[in-house]
C-alpha cells in the first residue's frame, strides 16, 4: 500500500536527527512533536505521520541522540527501565538547547515557508512541549499528560501562545492536585486544561496497555482542532 506522507530523517544540527513526515500538499504549518521516554519509536513516528495526513509538517527530534541515537523501546521490563534511565540523564539544559534547534530546524524547512509552528508532546514530550511555549516562540502547544510542568510553573509567565493541555484523571504519576495548579496558573489566559475521567497516563498511545480510545478519540479531535485554529 502506498501512502500520500513523505518521512526521512533529517539532520537538525550535528549528530542531532529527527523524524520528519510531510503532509500530501507538501506543505503546510509546522509541528514539533516531543516523544514520550520510549524514543521516537514505531508509535511516535505513527503519530507524525497521522498529523502529517492531517496537513501538518512533523519533526520528531530525536531527544536522547546524545546517549542512544535512535533508540526505540517497548512499554515493559528492561525497555522500560532503560527508558527511565534515559530520562533522568536527559538534562535540562541539554532539553533546553534541543527544543530550540528543533524548532528552529522546522521554522526554516522550506515546506513550512516561514509559517506558524506549533508543538505537541507525550509525558515528557508533553513537558518538553510546555518549555517550548515558554523558550522557544511556538505558536501554540498542546501537553498531553506532561510530568513536571506543575514544578515549572514559574515558566508560566513567558508563554504567551494558546495552550491545550490533557490530562487523566487515574494518572499515577501526575495527581489531580498537579492539574488544578496548572489550572490556576493559566488561568484567564488563552489556555485549556482537559481532563479525561476514565483515563490513565499514556492514554493516548495504543501500544500501551493504558491505551483508552474514547479518551484519545476526544482528545486527538480537541488537539486537532485547536492547533487548525491557530497554526493555519
Amino acid at each position: 500500500m502506498t501512502t500520500s506522507v513523505k518521512t526521512e530523517w533529517i539532520s537538525i544540527a550535528p549528530g542531532f536527527a529527527g523524524y520528519l513526515a510531510l503532509p500530501p500538499a507538501g506543505q503546510g504549518p509546522g509541528l514539533v512533536l516531543f516523544q514520550e521516554i520510549f524514543g521516537v519509536n514505531e508509535h511516535i513516528r505513527a503519530v507524525a505521520e497521522q498529523y502529517a495526513l492531517d496537513g501538518f509538517v512533523v519533526l520528531a527530534p530525536d531527544c536522547f541522540w546524545r546517549d542512544a541515537p535512535r533508540v526505540e523501546l517497548g512499554y515493559a521490563g528492561d525497555d522500560w527501565q532503560r527508558a527511565f534511565s534515559l530520562m533522568k540523564a536527559y538534562q535540562p539544559e541539554d532539553a533546553l538547547t534541543d527544543i530550540g534547534a528543533a524548532v528552529q530546524a522546522l521554522r526554516a524547512r522550506p515546506e513550512v515557508a516561514g509559517g506558524k509552528v506549533g508543538a505537541l508532546g507525550y509525558c515528557m514530550g508533553g513537558r518538553l512541549a510546555y518549555l517550548a511555549a515558554a523558550t522557544a516562540g511556538v505558536d501554540a502547544a498542546v501537553p498531553y499528560y506532561g510530568g513536571g510542568i506543575h514544578t515549572q510553573l514559574e515558566r508560566a509567565t513567558a508563554v504567551t501562545c494558546p495552550m491545550q493541555f490533557h490530562y487523566a484523571e487515574h494518572d499515577a504519576n501526575i495527581p489531580l492536585s498537579a492539574v488544578a495548579a496548572v489550572q490556576q496558573a493559566f488561568a484567564g489566559r488563552a489556555a485549556e486544561v482537559h481532563t479525561y475521567t476514565d483515563a490513565h497516563h499514556g492514554f493516548n498511545c495504543w501500544a500501551r496497555e493504558s491505551y483508552h480510545a474514547p479518551s484519545a478519540a476526544l482528545a486527538h479531535g480537541r488537539a486537532l482542532a485547536f492547533l487548525a485554529q491557530h497554526l493555519f
